[in-house]
């Protein structure tokens, strides 16, 4: 385990000393503020459920966005209660502002994956793809500014897909039991 938790803090050091540039870092602090709160995710999913033909999609994103939130931020990130990299990490610069919240998993790749996840599995592909490149954006951006551990980030994802996957479950079985009872009613009124 310690040589897992060194590895983390050695990746997130390589990221600050090979790969971060000082051009760059307005564009990832953009990528990350994206994902605070999953609001981005949910103002889209929020306007796939206006058009009837997209609703479906919309709202089981906003179903798996629940979800992982409920698995992220609600148990998990209290019960494993670990420290931030930018607290622990010797020399690592934090590029935005100290969170108020516990570091594993990352809610910001949770919610990212949840929704775009959906996207790809119920919509059309060119909302896809570029939903989980999105994604993958936001979730590297919480390495290049410091706030998370790649386990964290990895963490998130896995859940993302799990809420998505759930979502997707639910919603159908919900479609279902809702298509059977409109059917059985439809069967008494004759």
């Amino acid at each position: 385990m310690g040589y897992l938790l060194q590895l983390d803090g050695n990746i997130l050091l390589y990221i600050q000393d090979y790969i971060r540039q000082d051009w760059m870092t307005p564009f990832w602090k953009f990528i990350t503020s994206l994902g605070n709160s999953g609001w981005f995710w949910l103002a889209l999913s929020l306007l796939l459920v206006i058009p009837r033909r997209t609703r479906k999609i919309g709202i089981t994103a906003i179903v798996a966005i629940a979800i992982g939130a409920l698995i992220t931020n609600v148990a998990l990130k209290n019960l494993v209660a670990r420290t931030r990299p930018y607290e622990v990490v010797e020399g690592l610069r934090l590029l935005i502002e100290r969170q108020h919240d516990y570091s594993f998993p990352s809610g910001h790749t949770c919610a990212s994956f949840a929704a775009a996840m959906v996207y790809y599995r119920m919509g059309p592909r060119k909302w896809g793809i570029p939903a989980i490149v999105l994604a993958s954006l936001i979730a590297f951006s919480r390495l290049y500014v410091g706030v998370h551990f790649p386990s964290d980030v990895l963490g998130g994802l896995l859940i993302g897909i799990f809420a998505a996957w759930s979502a997707v479950k639910l919603t159908a079985y919900v479609i279902q039991k809702r298509e059977q009872g409109k059917a059985s009613d439809g069967a008494l009124g004759h």
